[in-house]
């Protein structure tokens, strides 16, 4: 019997080639995006799930509240690590590491120091047995537990020593930036699932008293928080979290900055669950070149491959209810000899299924494709072979029996509700009951699309002006390199030397971040004048006297600075305003600050972008590198002649040759300051993108819907057509007769789309505190495009069916 229902099946389907062409690829073209994406959203939900307890896991962060807003940090104040400790009522293990970017790491067997190795970290041993470490090698209980030890992954083992046994490579010595030694003491296995835990080197904490790290080991400010320190907890149990973090709100309520409560700043110690950490950018992960999930926008792309998929299933439900009439004596038939309605639904399931396995198949290979159009914004770590992975498998089985069910469920009810006594009458079954069904799922579709293609112009055209507004300062031909770290400022300055002796190089300047930059500095000052106190976190930009020169930065007032050392600001016109000065001019030589560290205000420049468009632009000081302690000027920052042109490679290689003479152990990175303007925009940049191909795919998939009913509604009007050509009628009024419908419901559709499309942009612009206005000729331009597209396609059979002789439709059936 199954057999005999996928047989006819079969001959139903290769019957109606047309229309099966039509349903296999609307549905091959929404499951493979729906794959993709369902690949996309498996993948970063399932970082760090792996590892024993994981529910129970957190990471120990401090977020920040004031009246300007709030702030993040992953780190946390040494003083809490050593309170966590000594004990907190519910948690079970707490485990101490610290973040370190080492110059180099050498041992004898090396040929040449190896530079700036990733991955490094101070750890003490409870980290090792938090996450479930399989050890390969080493005494879990004594690899950590003093000074001059380090633990390394099996992967890191093999590329420092590629010929050794495990055994063999215990005891060997790494010295790190040429002052600590360490034994290795342990080898641990790779993480086999994914993980934001990238780390390959875990010498021992006790170590870190020995590197640069050990002023920052002994302090014992309650409001110093460092990012490199990371402290993470298990919980006893689920149920002890609201105590265990009503203890840490406690904590930080004690040892609250009496200062910062005087002005409504607050700090709390936030717990972090361990399956948040691949997903939260406030707080961010451990390697900033690593990929990090967004669920929000996994949501949309979730609803957009579910909008792309139903299209597919809408084409399948219209073609089908509107081909009744044609498989009406069929059925009519089969009931007549005995056929139940139930057999009759399994039947018309069987032929759903069938295409749904053809598509499917087809589907694969489109995947592929888009795989690899997507490949240079998404994770390498998506890739064709995780469709084979067991739990893809399992769920991608299950999505395409729902999808069957879903896209036949429906027609195969209505065909198989037709009684035989009516069929063999002759009576005519054309789907006319169904038509105001088919009309709404019409007029579905091309909600859809136009939503898409409004979003896809309005998005294109907010990206456009992001990248091309004035930020404010030069961003043309200018570059930038991060110095090694805790490097003596006298290289620093040799190095620019060097570099300004280089004739293709306008300028060079030491300093620290650019002017944007995703890395800031902040502080908070007092201004005094009178009776008035303005409490402010003014963001602090550092650079010596040829930095506001090289980045043009516009003064508006005052003076530059004398040199580096002496104790200066040049404030921005935001701060200025906040001030309550009315010109530039009057806030020269007033006094930020109070008593021994008063500074004074030389001069006022005009205000720019710090960060992305999406940030407003806040107070903001220039000043130079006067802090006793340590350097703030870790950047080098030169700007090429333009009319150098193509010669820039070889400019750039007598840069990196002044460098590696000054930096032997360190490599250099230069990146240019367009370049760090378009990652501001990287998601936007995927956005669109991604909105480029969901419109696509959203417009064919509808237009081939429409052409199937378009072709099938002017088959069963052949007559019809023949009759009016004979008593007169024009190819343009035949033409409107038959398109007449289709362009009255893609008119309702834009309707139904414009508002939903203009309050999704409208709220997707407030994250901009620059932004254009919705333009109406976006709306107008999407209507007429559709219109003009779907026009064309109906034309293609409209005009073929007119111009047909009408003595030949009307002479036989």
């Amino acid at each position: 019997m199954i057999w005999n229902f996928f047989k006819i099946a079969w001959r139903n389907i290769w019957k109606n080639k047309l229309f099966t062409f039509i349903n296999v690829i609307s549905l091959a073209i929404g499951l493979s995006a729906s794959f993709v994406i369902g690949l996309m959203v498996y993948y970063d939900f399932t970082f760090d799930t792996f590892h024993k307890d994981a529910d129970r896991i957190y990471r120990v962060t401090t977020k920040y509240s004031s009246p300007e807003g709030l702030g993040y940090n992953h780190g946390v104040a040494l003083p809490l690590t050593k309170a966590s400790k000594e004990g907190i009522t519910g948690v079970s293990q707490v485990a101490v590491f610290y973040t370190a970017d080492p110059t180099t790491v050498t041992n004898k067997t090396f040929l040449k120091p190896l530079k700036n190795p990733q991955g490094v970290m101070y750890a003490d041993a409870d980290y090792l047995s938090l996450m479930n470490y399989q050890w390969l090698a080493g005494n879990p209980a004594t690899a950590l537990d003093g000074p001059n030890k380090v633990v390394l992954t099996e992967s890191r083992a093999k590329a420092y020593f590629p010929n050794k046994a495990y055994d063999d490579i215990l005891g060997q010595t790494l010295v790190y930036d040429d002052s600590i030694a360490t034994a290795i003491t342990g080898i641990v296995a790779n993480f086999k699932g994914r993980t934001d835990f990238t780390f390959g080197e875990m010498i021992s904490l006790e170590t870190a008293k020995q590197s640069y790290m050990k002023d920052q080991l002994a302090d014992t400010n309650w409001n110093s928080t460092s990012s490199n320190i990371q402290l993470f907890i298990k919980l006893h149990d689920k149920t002890a979290l609201a105590g265990v973090q009503q203890q840490f709100d406690a904590m930080a309520k004690d040892h609250e900055s009496a200062d910062a409560a005087k002005h409504d700043q607050h700090r709390t110690f936030y717990l972090q669950p361990l399956k948040d950490l691949h997903f939260n950018t406030n707080y961010g992960i451990f390697d900033s070149s690593e990929h990090v999930g967004n669920k929000s926008v996994l949501v949309s792309l979730l609803l957009i491959a579910l909008f792309i998929l139903a299209l597919g299933c809408i084409n399948f439900i219209n073609l089908n209810t509107a081909q009744a009439s044609q498989r009406s004596k069929e059925i009519g038939i089969r009931k007549t000899l005995g056929s139940s309605k139930q057999q009759l639904v399994y039947q018309f399931l069987g032929e759903t299924f069938l295409l749904t396995v053809l598509a499917t198949l087809l589907s694969l290979g489109l995947t592929a494709v888009l795989l690899n159009v997507f490949a240079g914004f998404i994770p390498e770590g998506i890739h064709f072979k995780l469709l084979v992975s067991p739990p893809v498998i399992a769920g991608g089985l299950l999505f395409i029996v729902m999808v069957a069910l879903l896209s036949g469920f429906y027609p195969s009810l209505y065909l198989s509700g037709f009684q035989p006594i009516s069929i063999l009458k002759n009576k005519n079954f054309s789907g006319q009951g169904n038509l105001s069904l088919r009309k709404g799922l019409i007029v579905f579709q091309f909600v859809i699309a136009q939503v898409f293609i409004i979003a896809t112009l309005m998005v294109g055209k907010q990206i456009h002006f992001l990248m091309q507004k004035d930020m404010g300062f030069t961003t043309d031909a200018i570059a930038y390199a991060r110095l090694p770290w805790n490097a003596p400022m006298a290289k620093a300055k040799l190095l620019a030397q060097q570099l300004k002796t280089i004739p293709q190089l306008e300028a060079v300047s030491l300093g620290g971040s650019p002017p944007a930059s995703f890395n800031w500095h902040s502080t908070e000052v007092d201004f005094t004048d009178g009776n008035k106190n303005i409490h402010t976190n003014l963001q602090l930009l550092f650079g010596d006297k040829k930095y506001m020169d090289l980045y043009r930065l516009k003064l508006l007032a005052g003076r530059q600075l004398r040199n580096d050392s002496i104790p200066e600001y040049i404030i921005n016109d935001t701060y200025r305003k906040q001030l309550g000065f009315k010109t530039p001019d009057e806030a020269i030589g007033h006094m930020i600050g109070q008593g021994k560290d008063a500074v004074p205000i030389v001069g006022v420049m005009a205000d720019f972008n710090q960060r992305s468009l999406k940030s407003a632009i806040g107070p903001m000081a220039f000043r130079g590198d006067w802090n006793a302690t340590y350097s703030r000027f870790n950047t080098i920052h030169f700007k090429l002649n333009n009319s150098s042109g193509g010669g820039w490679t070889t400019i750039l290689e007598n840069v990196r040759k002044d460098w590696s003479a000054i930096y032997p152990e360190s490599d250099i990175n230069i990146q240019f300051m367009d370049e760090t303007i378009a990652k501001f925009y990287a998601n936007e940049s995927k956005m669109q993108t991604l909105l480029n191909w969901a419109t696509s795919l959203a417009v064919l998939i509808s237009c081939l819907g429409l052409l199937g009913l378009v072709i099938y509604t002017t088959e069963r009007r052949v007559k019809e057509i023949g009759i009016r050509k004979i008593l007169g009628a024009s190819l343009l009024q035949l033409n409107l007769l038959l398109c007449r419908d289709f362009v009255v419901l893609i008119l309702v559709a834009f309707a139904v789309a414009a508002p939903l499309a203009w309050y999704g942009l409208h709220q997707w612009l407030q994250e901009y505190a620059y932004r254009l206005g919705i333009s109406s000729w976006i709306f107008a331009l999407s209507c007429l495009g559709i219109v003009v597209l779907a026009l064309l396609i109906m034309g293609i059979k409209t005009l073929t069916v007119a111009n047909q002789n009408p003595v030949k439709s009307l002479r036989t059936e």
